[in-house]
């Protein structure tokens, strides 16, 4: 996931004639930080990319999606997550969107007690998030939802929300960034 991260950020970058300099100034993420991710020897958090995403104004899933072909099993135990909170978060990228679909399918592993603060994404952009085991607590704005296993929430996304694991056991989710 690292080195396809690593090439979608500076194809990304190049074709949108940035420098390291001004990706840096625009997404507030440091030119060294930006130089080893592009290395593939970062291993970016959610939120560093969700920033690099942001500066470059393209969906998030621009800089984590995987060559194309007509048919695809995702195996999760195959995939590489992406991990915020220390390692307490997991967010797998099954299906991320591209400019042909305006959509990501993501499953996260929240540990227990484990938190979660997300970027705010694109304007327009919603949530789709079934929770499958554990008690998962969203905040968005001045607002907070406490979702049980079994369901689920739609909520707008494109305003810093987080995630908190407020149950006594591990949160499994399936979430879908739409982006309008």
């Amino acid at each position: 996931m690292n080195l396809t991260i690593a090439g979608n950020i500076k194809k990304r970058r190049e074709a949108l004639k940035l420098s390291m300099e001004e990706l840096a100034r625009l997404s507030g993420v440091s030119k060294s930080m930006l130089a080893q991710i592009e290395r593939g020897e970062g291993n970016p958090t959610i939120t560093t990319l969700w920033k690099i995403a942001n500066g470059m104004k393209v969906p998030f899933d621009a800089l984590t999606v995987r060559p194309k072909c007509d048919f695809e099993i995702i195996k999760t135990s195959e995939l590489e997550p992406i991990l915020e909170d220390n390692g307490h978060v997991r967010n797998y990228s099954i299906f991320p969107d591209d400019e042909n679909r305006k959509f990501a399918i993501y499953y996260v592993e929240i540990d227990r007690g484990a938190y979660w603060n997300s970027e705010a994404h694109l304007r327009g952009s919603s949530e789709f998030v079934t929770v499958h085991r554990g008690q998962l607590t969203i905040r968005s704005l001045e607002d907070e939802y406490t979702v049980r296993q079994g369901e689920s929430i739609r909520f707008r996304s494109d305003v810093p929300h987080s995630y908190h694991n407020s149950g006594e056991s591990e949160v499994l989710v399936h979430m879908v960034l739409y982006q309008y």
